[in-house]
């Protein structure tokens, strides 16, 4: 295993990790909030504001994992059709599609919001967090993704080197 590899796994590891966590943060939230509505008769309105943000951060982080596994979702029918130089083509091309899409929309674009929500102090409802905070998964996404593709594209051209 050379070290971008073990890098690669490392990185997934704490993915996964931090993932589940972050879903038995809402599994627990969304727990409490029935319990309390209904055995309590008390209603949390941080409850809903947490579970939120909790979903929009597994939800985003997710997309950059399922990138890192190549698991995104995909249409393959033409891609089966191609021949095999066509394919190693195709995949990179896809990888520096995704790439860029990352860098401007995640990244540069996220690092944006998250500046402007921070210089206007906008805070959340109930919980009173800057929404920042909670937009920076946007960026911190977009860099793992780019990571990925780099990642992927010296694979691909790895394969074609070691054939």
């Amino acid at each position: 295993m050379n070290r971008s590899e073990f890098i690669f796994n490392k990185v997934n590891r704490f993915l996964e990790w931090f993932m589940i966590a972050i879903f038995g943060l809402l599994v627990f939230d969304v727990l409490f909030q029935v319990f309390s509505r209904y055995v309590l008769g008390a209603s949390y309105s941080w409850t809903e504001e947490l579970a939120r943000f909790s979903l929009i951060w597994m939800v985003i982080l997710g997309a950059a994992y399922l990138n890192a596994q190549r698991e995104h979702l995909s249409m393959d029918f033409l891609y089966q059709k191609l021949s095999n130089a066509n394919k190693i083509k195709t995949s990179i091309l896809i990888e520096v599609f995704i790439f860029l899409f990352a860098l401007i929309v995640m990244v540069i674009g996220g690092i944006n919001l998250v500046y402007i929500t921070l210089r206007l102090e906008q805070l959340s409802g109930t919980l009173r967090i800057p929404l920042g905070y909670i937009y920076s998964v946007m960026p911190l996404s977009g860099l793992l993704i780019m990571s990925f593709s780099i990642y992927h594209i010296s694979n691909i051209y790895s394969n074609v080197i070691n054939k």
